[in-house]
């Protein structure tokens, strides 16, 4: 099983910390950034697609509840079953930046902001 460790490029796209979620610690899943697999995302498509880290990146991004894709109904089941705060987690990397971001959740040993 690999250890939580700090590094920007495991913020998923939704803002998620994929750095310290069990499957990706135990070799069950690549992460957002490196899963090709995950084309269901249109969160991660749209990033993708405008070359962001994650939706902390976009302009436009003003509130979780006014873009569709990173509100879409997939998303909230997501969130509900998880209790996850994507938008806490978009706001927390905007106030802190990714690098701190990541390092906060790592020391937190915590996957999203919870609800």
């Amino acid at each position: 099983m690999k250890n939580i460790t700090a590094d920007k490029k495991l913020i998923a796209k939704c803002g998620l910390y994929c750095g310290a979620c069990s499957k990706f610690l135990k070799s069950s899943c690549p992460g957002c950034q490196d899963n090709i697999k995950a084309t269901w995302c249109k969160v991660r498509s749209c990033c993708l697609e405008h070359s962001y880290g994650s939706c902390a990146e976009c302009s436009s991004y003003a509130q979780a509840v006014e873009c569709g894709k990173f509100n879409n109904f997939i998303a909230r089941i997501f969130g509900f079953i998880f209790r996850s705060d994507r938008n806490a987690c978009i706001e927390r990397i905007k106030e802190l930046g990714p690098e701190s971001y990541a390092r906060e959740m790592t020391e937190q040993q915590k996957q999203t902001i919870k609800k």
